[in-house]
């Protein structure tokens, strides 16, 4: 497997209002001149406090064999940041019915790119069921998470956005 370098995605300002539009290979082409493009994470812990986190597999292009946020996933040309959310949510853990609730938007920048990220969370006990484009994942404890942090365990995305929200307060 392999991402589509070709799929359009829309370039917005540090609002969120659509200035463009680029291919995915465009936006991770790194350099002095990254194209801000927005991408939806969500949290998901269970009623025990535990959080899910996905493993991201060998062949992503981004951030491959490490842990992630639940959900992460690109805001497609003509989708509305909602909409994002709910087709991320199908289809990278098949969750259909689940209520989200906002928690914050920033700017994420590194080497290859630069994300502008809606954050949720949620509350979920029903069953997940990791899709072919995650090579599993599963819920961690707080402690957990605390223990395996700064040691290469997880993306440095996933690491600065849970400090920056404070999720495992």
């Amino acid at each position: 497997m392999k991402d589509n370098q070709n799929e359009m995605f829309p370039v917005v300002d540090e609002n969120g209002s659509i200035v463009g539009a680029a291919t995915r290979g465009e936006c991770h082409a790194g350099g002095e001149n990254k194209l801000l493009h927005p991408v939806v994470h969500l949290h998901v812990f269970n009623s025990k406090g535990e959080l899910y986190l996905q493993h991201r597999p060998g062949w992503k292009d981004i951030q491959p064999d490490k842990w992630d946020t639940a959900v992460g996933g690109h805001v497609d040309l003509g989708e509305c940041v909602e909409e994002a959310l709910k087709r991320e949510v199908r289809e990278e853990l098949g969750i259909e019915d689940f209520s989200p609730e906002r928690i914050t938007q920033y700017v994420f920048e590194s080497a290859r790119e630069r994300e502008l990220v809606f954050v949720y969370k949620t509350v979920y006990d029903g069953e997940v069921k990791p899709s072919e484009e995650l090579d599993g994942g599963r819920f961690w404890s707080k402690q957990e998470i605390i223990d395996h942090l700064g040691k290469g365990v997880f993306t440095p995305n996933f690491e600065s956005e849970i400090e920056r929200v404070n999720l495992l307060k």
